[in-house]
């Protein structure tokens, strides 16, 4: 008969110490990942949680509850537990330097309320610039817009002083730098889209290609030379014409689409008949025409050669927006957008923007600064 084995006492006893270390450390493991899970569960990242267990910060987590901003603390490099309360109240933004830039705006005196109004109006960049300077006295006047930009305080203050605009005026002005001479450190525009923006600091290059350019039926046109859109422009003007012949109005293109060569030819030929100063106010440098995006239309009425004074131009002005289009240059917001008075010219934008912009009685450029500007 074989003899069986007897493990020696001490084996034994370490065995059974082993074993319940082994299963301290299970319940320990799983008590770890139960306690991830709860806090991941509302709402709390892996690595946020993990270090929030470690700093022993749960209970007040959980009290708390989900919380963007203290997730953000949790997770960076930069966490401060001094700053931990006021982590909570400030508003989360996704930007790289966030939680260190919270706690340079706290050394540098603002409050919680200013922080998130700072943080809100730049990216990562224009934060991490702004932290560099010290405290500014007019942070709600202008940074209560919702369009204002944190790089541009400077310019603001500069051009309210110089203007005596008030602050709604001037962030407008601003982002639309009208503090700048024209054509001067202009945007390059380089996608086509039907809400794109172009003006006398918005320009478009030689290369520049408009999405869909087709030819307009000459019996739309007043002119027999080739007359081009863009296609869903064209469409939407199809339509607007012919209802408008319903109610005996009789509305024709006279020019749309230019190449960046075609204003080039126009800004001569006005040149050359009335010299800088006309060209200057009435005719925009190539690069910088709405008909290079042939979204333009300058629009015609075959009942009068004064189109301002014909019925077509008064049914327009009531009904364009209904077609997508809006009356691009009105009278006495020349200082908006940069021209004069044009009666004739109409810009393709589509429904939904022309009829916000008709709404609420505002140029393209304001609706461009408050909604689409992403610069």
């Amino acid at each position: 008969m074989e003899k069986k084995m007897k493990l020696k006492k001490p084996i034994v006893r370490l065995l059974q110490v082993l074993g319940i270390i082994g299963v301290i450390l299970l319940v320990l493991v799983g008590f770890y990942f139960y306690q991830i899970h709860t806090l991941e569960k509302i709402g709390y990242s892996q690595k946020a949680s993990h270090n929030i267990l470690f700093s022993f910060k749960k209970d007040y987590i959980m009290s708390i509850g989900e919380n963007k901003t203290l997730n953000a603390a949790f997770e960076s490099i930069d966490y401060e537990e001094k700053n931990l309360d006021r982590y909570q109240k400030i508003k989360f933004q996704n930007q790289k330097h966030f939680i260190r830039n919270i706690n340079r705006l706290i050394k540098i005196g603002y409050s919680d309320y200013e922080i998130s109004m700072i943080v809100s109006h730049g990216d990562d960049q224009a934060v991490s610039d702004f932290t560099k300077r010290k405290k500014i006295r007019y942070l709600e006047e202008f940074y209560s817009i919702s369009y204002a930009k944190l790089e541009n305080y400077d310019r603001y203050i500069q051009y309210m002083d110089n203007s005596r605009e008030d602050e709604e005026t001037t962030v407008l002005h601003v982002n639309l730098d009208l503090d700048k001479e024209d054509y001067e450190d202009s945007v390059e525009v380089k996608n086509f889209s039907i809400d794109m923006f172009v003006n006398k600091h918005h320009g478009l290059s030689k290369k520049f290609k408009v999405d869909d350019l087709v030819t307009i039926n000459k019996k739309y046109t007043v002119t027999n030379d080739k007359v081009q859109a863009n296609n869903e422009a064209y469409q939407a003007f199809i339509k607007m014409q012919k209802d408008a012949e319903k109610e005996d109005m009789h509305i024709l293109v006279n020019s749309c689409y230019r190449s960046y060569e075609d204003q080039e030819q126009t800004w001569a030929t006005y040149q050359k008949l009335y010299g800088d100063n006309y060209v200057l106010r009435y005719v925009a440098k190539p690069g910088y025409s709405e008909h290079q995006t042939g979204l333009g239309f300058d629009l015609a009425s075959t009942t009068s050669n004064i189109f301002a004074e014909s019925k077509e131009s008064k049914w327009l002005f009531d009904n364009s927006y209904k077609y997508g289009f809006i009356y691009r240059y009105p009278k006495g917001l020349e200082s908006i957008t940069g021209y004069n008075y044009e009666s004739w010219h109409y810009r393709y934008v589509g429904k939904e923007i022309a009829k916000y912009i008709e709404d609420h009685n505002i140029t393209f450029d304001e609706y461009y600064i408050k909604f689409l500007d992403k610069s």
